[in-house]
């Protein structure tokens, strides 16, 4: 199926679908990508200024232009919106401009069945697209899972919301454990100017540093994160620095990580893991099962979807299931998405209004179909 051809076929499966066609400005305010959408994005964000220096950017997702949208017009809830236009992203190899097509569905109370139909739709549209659901491997993962193991094992705040931060990143977790453990010398900083401020506690010459320092070497502010929020990790990591975890905590959370089964047997795996690690995550692990069975209703066998207990999103307003659907023996997944029911608030909704959505990518599927 050509490129051309996969835009219709996507955009007749959305309006089956109840998603209500929408269109986005391609120009979209950075601030809020740069505040909320991670590190992986936000390198890759392609920004501009406006002639009164309001920081611009092409826009490189949906989820974010989606919500602000919601904000801005107030429709009825629940809605799922459907898209299906460019995003412009940087990439070392391969095009910085490409189709996806997706879902957002914005104010159903019942997340559970919200999930299983975002899943559901997201290998629907992937079947769609390539003719055929043959060969497809669906990951799944869940972030609140892991933030109430994090909790419930007590780790300090500081702590819970750097490894959520890592969540879905193996480099970058996997060196904050060895940190929390003592087996790596925590790298707060290689400028001993800055090492000491953070030891005097003079906030003020850190921040003034800071932003000598980006401008000595020309890095913008727009570029990337802010020098009031360098400071702030930076301190952060001073912080958790002098942190340990009790070898216990940490022998059961490397387990917890190291968990991958079969979705059909992960609420077990969970409560098995609950018992032997002595916490109580109970509800957590029955809302999870829940789900489990709101996806086999669905139509899609737990059976032949992986629950990986470390397998996340790069981007940070994830806020509970994460997942992606690819094809087995490719890497790139064709599809992904996640819950974030965190996201509207943090961009001035009145009230919690939950979300969960996912993308796919036309290219991609082009690509795999052209090569067949």
């Amino acid at each position: 199926m050509a490129l051309r051809q996969m835009l219709s076929a996507a955009e007749a499966y959305l309006e089956q679908a109840d998603a209500r066609r929408t269109v986005l400005p391609v120009i979209q305010p950075a601030d809020p990508f740069l505040d909320m959408a991670g590190e992986d994005l936000r390198r890759r964000i392609f920004l501009t200024e406006s002639e009164t220096g309001k920081a611009l950017c092409l826009r490189p997702e949906f989820t974010i232009p989606v919500c602000l949208k919601h904000l801005q017009e107030r429709p009825p809830e629940p809605i799922r919106y459907g898209l299906c236009a460019q995003v412009f992203r940087q990439h070392r190899d391969g095009d910085s401009e490409f189709f996806q097509a997706g879902i957002e569905d914005l104010g159903t109370e019942d997340w559970i069945a919200a999930d299983a139909r975002a899943l559901a739709d997201a290998a629907g549209l992937v079947a769609r697209l390539r003719g055929t659901d043959e060969g497809v491997r669906i990951t799944l993962g869940d972030q609140a899972v892991f933030a109430a193991i994090l909790e419930a094992l007590g780790l300090p705040e500081g702590w819970q919301m750097r490894l959520l931060r890592a969540f879905g990143q193996p480099d970058a977790l996997a060196n904050a454990l060895n940190v929390l453990s003592g087996r790596e010398a925590p790298a707060v900083t290689q400028d001993s100017r800055v090492a000491d401020l953070l030891a005097s506690g003079d906030d003020a010459a850190l921040l003034v540093h800071i932003e000598v320092s980006m401008a000595g070497s020309g890095i913008s502010p727009m570029a990337g994160r802010r020098p009031e929020e360098i400071a702030a990790r930076l301190k952060e990591r001073a912080a958790l620095a002098a942190t340990r975890l009790p070898d216990d905590a940490l022998a059961a959370l490397e387990s917890f990580i190291a968990l991958r089964v079969p979705l059909a047997e992960a609420g077990r795996a969970l409560t098995a893991f609950e018992e032997k690690a002595g916490i109580d995550v109970t509800e957590r692990i029955e809302l999870f099962a829940a789900r489990i069975e709101a996806i086999r209703l669905a139509g899609i066998d737990p059976g032949a979807v992986t629950y990986d207990a470390a397998f996340g999103r790069p981007l940070d307003y994830y806020t509970g299931l994460v997942f992606e659907v690819g094809l087995k023996g490719h890497e790139r997944p064709l599809a992904s998405g996640g819950r974030y029911d965190r996201l509207l608030t943090l961009l001035g909704a009145e009230r919690p209004i939950p979300g969960v959505g996912f993308v796919v990518w036309l290219d991609r599927i082009e690509a795999l179909e052209t090569r067949r």
